[in-house]
């Protein structure tokens, strides 16, 4: 399912706790991109809060894929879809980033080993930290 082009997959792990993968949440397109260099300038606040967006994205796809399983009918699975999609746009919202935003940021962030690095590192002080 999508939401303004961020991918949630829920009943797949898009991304591991361990790595980010590339490819896994980013649209082609913004990868190309940010290999070309036209995303790679990222400020410490917007890693920042790519950093708090995705280990809440996580969260959220955690708790909404076992319930999104035992749905029985396309009306349920659609209304829990709808649910966890508002939950991930209020958790861009409240970060300051656009679904498309996020996305390029996590497209730029799997394209350079080291800010991959030092983002995953923020990742798990912020899972600490929840």
């Amino acid at each position: 399912m999508k939401f303004n082009g961020l991918r949630i997959v829920l009943l797949a792990s898009t991304v591991t706790a361990c790595a980010l993968a590339p490819g896994a949440a980013a649209p082609a397109a913004a990868q190309s991109k940010a290999r070309a260099g036209g995303e790679t300038a990222l400020s410490e606040k917007e890693l920042r809060a790519f950093v708090r967006a995705y280990v809440a994205y996580q969260r959220i796809r955690s708790n909404y894929a076992p319930v999104l399983e035992k749905a029985k009918d396309a009306q349920s699975k659609k209304q829990i879809e709808q649910e966890a999609n508002a939950k991930v746009q209020q958790v861009l919202d409240s970060n300051g980033l656009s679904a498309e935003r996020y996305n390029r940021i996590f497209a730029a962030v799997n394209a350079d080993a080291a800010l991959r690095k030092k983002v995953l590192k923020q990742v798990e002080e912020q899972r600490a930290q929840s």
